[in-house]
C-alpha cells in the first residue's frame, strides 16, 4: 500500500481558498473572433459576459477548442460536441482520432440486406441533416449515395434507398426526451408507413423542400414505394442492420427498438428477428449494442461526458414541438435559477452548467434568433470564400453558415437578417447564454454589482 508518509490526498489548491464554490460553465457553441457586422457574439448585447472579462481581465483566457488542442489529429480538425464534452470531462488532453469523423449531409444511415457478404439486397434509410452541414444541403447529399446505389442496381442488385425524414424530427431522439420521434423512424424504416410516400429519395427531398419553412433537420418522415405503392425496403426478419453513426446519445434509443425483443417504450407493432450491429457500442454500461463494427474509443472509456451520477443530476427538459430558433431562450433561466439555488445553498463544492443556446439555435440559421440565444458558430455566421469575403447566392443574398467552422469552432457569429441582408445593429438583441450566466462565477466578492442578480426580462 505504499510507505507510511504516503497520502492519496491531493495537495490544496495553490490559489483557490477553501471554502469556495467552484462552478464550471459551458457556454456551448460560444467562441470568440474578431469583430465584424457578422459576429453574432459581438453585436449581442453580452452585459455578463462583457463585466466579467473587463472587470478581472487578469483571469479571462481564451482555450482553443479544435485541433491538436484537444486531441484530433491536426489543427484542420473541428471536430464536433462529442470531442468538446470528453475534453471538458477529461481534464487532459486524450488522442481523439477516432471520433473525429465529419458528418457528410447525412446524420444517420440504417443499412439492412438479406447477408453481410455478397448481399443482393441492399437498402439505406437516411436521415437529413442541415445543421453540420449547410441547411438546403440535402439534396446534394442524397445524390451522391444514389449514385453509388444506382451502379449497383446496374449489376443486378436491389440496391436503394428505402425510407427518411429529418434527423431532429424522426428516429435520433436524446436523452430519452420524446419518444415519438423514434417512433416515427420506427414506422418508417422497420413498417414502411409514412404520411409522405415517393418513389426516389430525390423527389421526397426535393418536394418536402417546396415548403418555405423546411427545413433538413425537421423533414417529414418518407418511404420510398414502387409502381404499385408498396413500400422497397422495410426491415424484415432475416435481415442484417447496420447503424452508421458514433454518437451514442442519438443512438442508444433507436438501438433499444432494435435490439430489446422485451420493450415497451413505443408500440413497435412488429419486432423483426435481425442481426444487428452498431457503428460502435453506444452503451457501455448496458454493453448496447451487443455486435458492433468499432471498439469504443480509448477517451470514452476514459472520460467521456460529465458524469450524470454525480451527487446530484438536474436536467431541463427541451420543449417538445419547438423548433429552437422559435423559442432563443429555451430553458436559459430555469436553468440559472437552479444553478444559482445550488451554488448559494453551500452544500456543493462544484456545479457543473451547461448552456446550450447559442450551439442549437445558432445552427438554425436564424440570425435574429442567434443573436437573442448566442451559439452555434455565432461568431462568424457567413460562408466566405478563399480572400474571407462573404460569399453570395444566385440572388446576391449573402450565404448563411449554420454548420461548424474553423477557426473559432462555435456557432454565434453575426450575420445579417435575412429580410434585408443589412446587419443587425450591435446592442439591438440581448443573448440568452450570457444573461443567464452571472451565477456562475467562482468568487462572488469578484462579481462586479450589476452582474449579482438575473435579468428580470
Amino acid at each position: 500500500m505504499g510507505s507510511p508518509e504516503f497520502s492519496w490526498k491531493l495537495a490544496d489548491h495553490p490559489r483557490l481558498p477553501k471554502g469556495k464554490t467552484v462552478a464550471v460553465v459551458v457556454l456551448d457553441g460560444w467562441g470568440e473572433a474578431n469583430p465584424h457586422q457578422y459576429n453574432c457574439t459581438r453585436v449581442a448585447d453580452t452585459p455578463t459576459v462583457d463585466s466579467l472579462k473587463k472587470g478581472a481581465p487578469e483571469r479571462w483566457r481564451l482555450p482553443r477548442a479544435h485541433g491538436t488542442a484537444v486531441g484530433l489529429p491536426t489543427d484542420d480538425d473541428t471536430g464536433n460536441s462529442e470531442v468538446g464534452h470528453n475534453a471538458l470531462g477529461a481534464g487532459r488532453i486524450y488522442a481523439q482520432g477516432t471520433i473525429s469523423l465529419q458528418y457528410d449531409g447525412t446524420r444517420y444511415l440504417l443499412l439492412e440486406g438479406a447477408s453481410e457478404h455478397g448481399a443482393k439486397r441492399i437498402h439505406v434509410h437516411i436521415l437529413t441533416d442541415g445543421r453540420d452541414v449547410l441547411d438546403r444541403s440535402s439534396v446534394r447529399f442524397v445524390e451522391i449515395p444514389e449514385n453509388e446505389l444506382s451502379k449497383l442496381r446496374e449489376k443486378g442488385i436491389d440496391a436503394q434507398i428505402a425510407s427518411g425524414g429529418g434527423w431532429m424530427y424522426v428516429t435520433m431522439d436524446r436523452y430519452e426526451n420524446d419518444w415519438g420521434v423514434v417512433k416515427r423512424g420506427w414506422d418508417a424504416q422497420v413498417l414502411g408507413e409514412a404520411p409522405y410516400k415517393f418513389q426516389s429519395a430525390l423527389e421526397a427531398i426535393k418536394k418536402l423542400r417546396e415548403d418555405p419553412k423546411a427545413n433538413d433537420q425537421y423533414l417529414p418522415p418518407f418511404v420510398i414505394v414502387d409502381e404499385s405503392g408498396k413500400a422497397v425496403g422495410p426491415i424484415v426478419d432475416g435481415d442484417a442492420v447496420v447503424t452508421f453513426n458514433f454518437r451514442a446519445d442519438q443512438m442508444f434509443m433507436i438501438a433499444k427498438a432494435l435490439e430489446y425483443e422485451n420493450f415497451d417504450k413505443v408500440d413497435r407493432v412488429r419486432f423483426p428477428k435481425i442481426r444487428y450491429a452498431g457503428m460502435l457500442q453506444y452503451d457501455g454500461e448496458l454493453k448496447l449494442p451487443s455486435h458492433y463494427l468499432v471498439s469504443p474509443p480509448e477517451i470514452e472509456k476514459a472520460s467521456g461526458y460529465f458524469d450524470p451520477s454525480m451527487e446530484e443530476y438536474v436536467e431541463m427538459p427541451s420543449d417538445k414541438g419547438i423548433s429552437f430558433n422559435v423559442q432563443p431562450k429555451m430553458k436559459a433561466l430555469e436553468i440559472a435559477e437552479r444553478a444559482r439555488d445550488a451554488i448559494l445553498s453551500g452544500k456543493f463544492h462544484q456545479v457543473c452548467i451547461n448552456l446550450a443556446n447559442g450551439d442549437m439555435v445558432g445552427h438554425t440559421g436564424d440570425i435574429k434568433a442567434t443573436v437573442i440565444s448566442d451559439h452555434g458558430n455565432a461568431e462568424d455566421m457567413v460562408k466566405r470564400d478563399k480572400s474571407g469575403q462573404p460569399l453570395l447566392d444566385k440572388d446576391g443574398n449573402i450565404q448563411i453558415l449554420t454548420s461548424h467552422a474553423l477557426p473559432s469552432g462555435s456557432n454565434c457569429d453575426w450575420r445579417p437578417w435575412p429580410c434585408t441582408g443589412r446587419p443587425i445593429q450591435e446592442g439591438s438583441a440581448k443573448c440568452w447564454a450570457c444573461q443567464c450566466c452571472c451565477c456562475c462565477c467562482c468568487d462572488e466578492s469578484s462579481w462586479p454589482r450589476s452582474s449579482r442578480r438575473l435579468r428580470a426580462d
